[in-house]
């Protein structure tokens, strides 16, 4: 089964298909398809070549850069760049705090933070997750209090990712400790972390890489023109911040690539004397995951042309929890296709073994995140439950 685009989607795709392939520098989608990190500067030279193209933010206000499509266009979009290896804009700027600004900022914040923010002249990184507040992220414990003309900021985030490389956070504190829910009680507030008192601390992840970190904040002065929206409406403004996140975070191209990879993977595989490829369990499992993406990029469809007034569809969740799946399986089918080579990126290997081999288990490691971040999967089911099926 395939998706039939009428001729003029057809042509919309082919000529986002065109730019992708041509106009990001091959370098960097060469990186994306073997699985390896970008670079700062690579994250920020990709980004501005689509921001200059009017690509970076097609799903924002017109006003500030956005495009007036439908939602198919966007997921055409979206699609087009993943199954190009080229690198999405940076879901930070684009998907969470630049809807949010453009949402719910004064004109004052829109107009000094939207354009920087597509253009990725700011790096943006987000402070929500805490030690003891993780999914139960209204249980945040960092406090701002009000001084004046500032709020003076204590507490501590984790898990603050790519904040190596960030010039501003967005995060949320709690603003009234006796609010009668603790939702209320919270704000957001947005500074640069280079701000007296700001401390980041890197965490090391079990293949070895430095993508999340610890924020710690001490007596960290930020002006009150920084809070985003009303005071104590911040809970507000998360949810709507990861509900966007959440219609993204499905990764259907990304998905498709990976399984494409896997099939030019199994190929290579012998067991047995006949390649993977052959095998019949193999190609079952491979035919399955493409069934089981099929019904999600389905689902992302209803999804988006669902979405009234800019806000995500409740269904966002669906695709958050299934999608997460589906990237953790293709990831496990590539390490098991592998099979004792996925071991050569924790031993000396030989130079006999793929670099795609190499890969495997560190991706498979670091894939187990994706259905905990964005709102763990156990969550999404309790909100499916409330708002889909009404339990």
């Amino acid at each position: 089964m395939r998706l039939q685009l009428s001729p003029e989607m057809e042509a919309f795709r082919d000529e986002m298909r065109t730019f992708f392939t041509t106009q990001v520098p091959q370098e960097i989608r060469d990186t994306i398809a073997a699985r390896r990190h970008l670079t700062r500067e690579q994250y920020v030279h990709a980004q501005q070549v689509l921001n200059a193209a009017g690509l970076a933010v097609p799903h924002w206000p017109v006003e500030w850069g956005g495009k007036d499509w439908t939602p198919l266009q966007r997921h055409i979009w979206r699609e087009e760049m993943q199954l190009a290896s080229v690198p999405e804009p940076l879901a930070f700027n684009t998907s969470m705090i630049g809807p949010v600004i453009a949402a719910f900022g004064d004109q004052e914040q829109k107009e000094r933070f939207l354009a920087r923010t597509a253009a990725l002249d700011i790096w943006w990184c987000q402070g929500f997750s805490e030690p003891d507040a993780g999914s139960d992220l209204a249980s945040l414990r960092t406090t701002a209090v009000r001084d004046g003309d500032e709020w003076v900021v204590n507490g501590q985030k984790t898990w603050t990712t790519l904040g190596q490389y960030a010039d501003w956070i967005f995060c949320l504190v709690r603003t009234d400790p006796t609010a009668e829910k603790k939702q209320r009680g919270i704000s957001m507030l947005v500074f640069p972390m280079d701000t007296p008192g700001v401390t980041l601390r890197p965490i090391q992840l079990i293949d070895g890489g430095h993508e999340v970190n610890e924020v710690f904040f001490e007596d960290v002065r930020v002006p009150a023109e920084n809070l985003i929206g009303e005071e104590n409406r911040g809970w507000d403004y998360a949810k709507f911040l990861l509900g966007n996140e959440r219609v993204g975070i499905a990764r259907v191209g990304a998905t498709k690539k990976l399984i494409a990879q896997a099939k030019e993977f199994a190929r290579e595989i012998s067991s047995g004397g006949r390649p993977l490829s052959e095998d019949p369990r193999t190609t079952a499992r491979i035919a399955e995951l493409e069934n089981e993406l099929m019904a999600l990029e389905l689902t992302a469809l209803r999804v988006v042309a669902n979405s009234a007034d800019g806000k995500p569809h409740p269904a966002s969740s669906v695709l958050k929890l299934r999608g997460s799946e589906l990237q953790q399986a293709a990831t496990e089918l590539i390490v098991d296709l592998a099979g004792p080579l996925s071991l050569a990126s924790f031993a000396d290997g030989g130079s006999q073994v793929p670099d795609w081999a190499r890969v495997a288990t560190p991706e498979y490691l670091n894939y187990r995140k994706v259905s905990i971040y964005g709102g763990s999967n156990e969550v999404q089911r309790t909100i499916i439950a409330g708002t889909i099926l009404g339990l």
